[in-house]
């Protein structure tokens, strides 16, 4: 080996920050979709680019898994697959990702 070769370590500290972003976002959006409730509903392009956005998150996770921490990586993964599934427990939470709808009062 080259000391180049030597130099680069295998899990750079970009992949680790982008591993901990991914973990954190994916955490504060479960957490703020389970416990805030939607009061409107989105336009279908906020509705797509939304799962879209959180199934990059979630790939993007399980990419860079190696160079995180595994509870991280746990909680993580269970927020992510746990967004999909609150999409999946009523026609309101399918179209905003919450997990309960209100009207606002007038």
């Amino acid at each position: 080996m080259t000391d180049q070769q030597k130099a680069i370590p295998p899990a750079s500290n970009r992949t680790k920050i982008l591993f901990f972003i991914l973990g954190c976002y994916l955490i504060a959006t479960f957490l703020y979709r389970a416990l805030v409730p939607a009061h409107e509903y989105p336009m279908r392009l906020e509705q797509v680019m939304t799962i879209g956005i959180d199934a990059l998150c979630l790939i993007g996770l399980i990419v860079t898994r190696a160079s995180g921490s595994k509870i991280l990586f746990s909680v993580a993964l269970i927020a992510g697959i746990g967004l999909f599934a609150i999409r999946l427990t009523g026609n309101a939470s399918w179209w905003t990702g919450h997990l309960s709808y209100a009207l606002l009062p007038r």
